[in-house]
């Protein structure tokens, strides 16, 4: 349970913002009876019982407002009411006492759940049991007959009003790869048949396999697997193999998802929302005329939610801190005892912190300084990237504090022999002319050689090729400030394997002033490869943006120093193959550097996909 005064900034950085409230009972029964009737009733009652049970202290405040101390020590007035319900669609089931197949907050027929309907409200649901037999109630309007939900014993109070979407299960697991994923496969076997089809599928795998790593992207080996990760990668992988509808069918659902998924959604948001949506509605009936059914999910009451509760900002019903983690910290004996004490505890000790930062006694815990990632098992980047509580700002992006050991300042010109650059020289005379001349229009590249300063001053090398990018993206999981932070690498071996260089995105913002001077100053900079887009407009069929690499008269990669400063933050790139296979064993590792054009991945978190939309 979590109040209704935070805001989601806050509940996005897990500050205690949602509390456990109980744990419910599951009864079980032999296989003779699992199935029946009565104990699926019987089920369902306890269920709603236990809910009611639970909720029942605050019922008289429901009606007769109570005297509370709020937290900045003043008394008010309170009435307290049922708020939104974040449920996966079985438990909207189970909440709306409905059967199965039906929604939850209409009365659209199961097999058509787009069509014309009305809300459900109980007073409507009370009147027709009263109409019709528990046969017409089930056949004909979805209605169990025998149950009644919690909700109708709290004043104020009816579920099919209070229920929301949870964004997780029911767009991502749910809609995403229990239905739209399938129905791909389900695809390509009608159309090639079951042994072609399993060919194209394990390419599509190697595809997945092959997108080269990013922070907070889990990597499979296998390809498809984690539905979210799935989700952020499908695009370029199907491309080629199914018609370019159902391209484009699932990339205005993704576009849907990152929309709604939004932190704050305004009139405009909201239009592009429904448009998305309607576009989905269209481009998926390629699934029926290809002998693919594709029915059994309705998001048209997304906008409905988003109006009337706000944004969703990413909120599911999943209680990974309060249960999933207790559980493991458990010994898997009496663990219901165990996962409540540790619970508790952990409250107590947060509340305990609190009070004595609030004293003095103890520093705020926020620091803004780099922390190795822990070892990963599966090789992932999921420690790349997290909250942050540093100090509200737009974005910026700093290097690893420590320079190398024992080798101290290098010379520019042993630094280019070492790494095999002797173009590196003059990259940072040409760097140094762009940086005492910031309002010059004129690319360095075709500035005079003799023009640019000479540089025979001595270079830093850092120990660590790492920059942390902290930037603004309330949208992805963040502090309570809205910041989130993330690591960019460009290492010669990532975790004793093959190289690993991370991909950015640049700003290009003439209104940021310049340097004035060059005399004892140091230039935090980077040596990059340059990336042209490809066309004016994105892939009309994956909505995603394609480049390609600059490539020099020598046919070698285009080289440039850039300052610090101009780097937004980290991107990624996925490789475009067209209609080519994918070799057996081909590493991600090398993607970047044996495809010839790329699709800007805009899924690859929320934040990405609000500045590349």
């Amino acid at each position: 349970m979590s109040n209704g005064l935070v805001h989601n900034t806050v509940r996005r950085g897990h500050r205690g913002t949602v509390t456990l409230i109980g744990f419910l009972s599951i009864p079980k029964t032999d296989k003779a009876h699992q199935d029946s009737a009565t104990f699926r009733s019987f089920r369902q009652k306890l269920f709603h019982a236990s809910l009611h049970h639970i909720l029942r202290s605050v019922k008289p405040a429901m009606k007769v407002p109570k005297i509370i101390r709020y937290g900045d020590g003043h008394y008010r007035k309170t009435m307290y009411g049922i708020g939104p319900y974040i449920a996966d669609y079985p438990e909207q089931v189970l909440l709306a006492c409905i059967v199965q197949g039906w929604c939850a907050h209409c009365t659209a027929h199961a097999d058509n759940l787009d069509g014309p309907s009305t809300r459900r409200m109980h007073a409507h649901t009370e009147a027709l049991r009263g109409a019709f037999s528990p046969k017409q109630l089930w056949d004909d309007y979805g209605v169990i007959h025998d149950a009644t939900p919690f909700t109708c014993e709290f004043p104020y109070a009816d579920i099919h009003e209070l229920l929301t979407s949870d964004h997780l299960h029911q767009c991502i697991k749910g809609t995403f790869k229990d239905h739209l994923v399938t129905w791909l496969f389900e695809y390509l076997e009608i159309v090639h048949g079951k042994a072609e089809a399993e060919r194209i599928m394990a390419d599509i795998d190697r595809r997945i396999a092959a997108v080269p790593n990013f922070p907070g992207l889990w990597r499979f080996p296998q390809g498809r697997d984690d539905s979210k990760a799935l989700m952020k990668v499908i695009l370029p992988a199907i491309k080629g193999y199914v018609p370019p509808q159902m391209v484009r069918a699932i990339s205005s659902f993704l576009e849907f998802c990152y929309l709604v998924r939004a932190n704050s959604i305004d009139e405009d948001a909201m239009t592009n929302i429904q448009d998305a949506l309607e576009q989905f509605h269209r481009e998926r009936t390629i699934f029926e005329h290809e002998g693919v059914r594709p029915d059994g999910f309705s998001l048209v009451h997304y906008v409905d939610v988003i109006q009337e509760f706000g944004a969703l900002n990413g909120l599911c019903s999943a209680h990974i801190r309060a249960v999933k983690r207790p559980w493991r910290r458990s010994n898997r004996y009496n663990t219901l005892s165990q996962m409540l004490i540790i619970n508790e505890r952990l409250d107590k000790l947060a509340a305990c912190r609190s009070n004595f930062e609030s004293r003095g006694m103890l520093r705020p815990a926020r620091s803004t300084s780099y922390e190795p990632p822990l070892p990963s098992a599966s090789g992932d980047d999921v420690d790349d990237e997290g909250a942050s509580d540093s100090r509200r700002i737009i974005g910026e992006v700093i290097l690893a504090k420590t320079r190398v050991r024992g080798l101290g300042p290098r010379n520019v010109y042993a630094l280019a022999d070492n790494l095999d650059l002797p173009s590196l020289p003059t990259l940072i005379r040409q760097f140094l002319y762009a940086q005492q001349h910031p309002e010059s229009d004129i690319p360095t590249i075709t500035i005079p050689l003799a023009d640019c300063p000479p540089f025979d001053d001595k270079l830093h090398i850092f120990d660590t090729p790492l920059a942390i990018a902290t930037y603004y993206a309330p949208s992805d999981q963040c502090g309570a400030g809205g910041m989130h932070r993330e690591h960019i690498r460009s290492v010669q071996s990532w975790r004793g394997g093959a190289p690993r260089r991370d991909c950015i995105f640049m700003s290009h913002d003439e209104s940021q002033p310049g340097f004035r001077g060059l005399h004892h100053i140091e230039y935090p900079c980077a040596l990059v490869t340059w990336f042209t887009v490809i066309g004016d407009a994105p892939c009309p069929d994956t909505g995603l943006w394609m480049v390609e690499p600059d490539i020099d008269a020598r046919g070698q990669r285009d080289l440039d120093i850039i300052h610090v400063d101009t780097i937004l933050r980290g991107a990624h790139l996925i490789s475009a193959a067209g209609g080519q296979s994918i070799p057996l064993r081909f590493l991600h590792t090398a993607s970047l550097d044996c495809f010839k054009a790329f699709y800007v991945n805009k899924y690859a978190d929320h934040h990405t996909f609000e500045i590349t939309y």
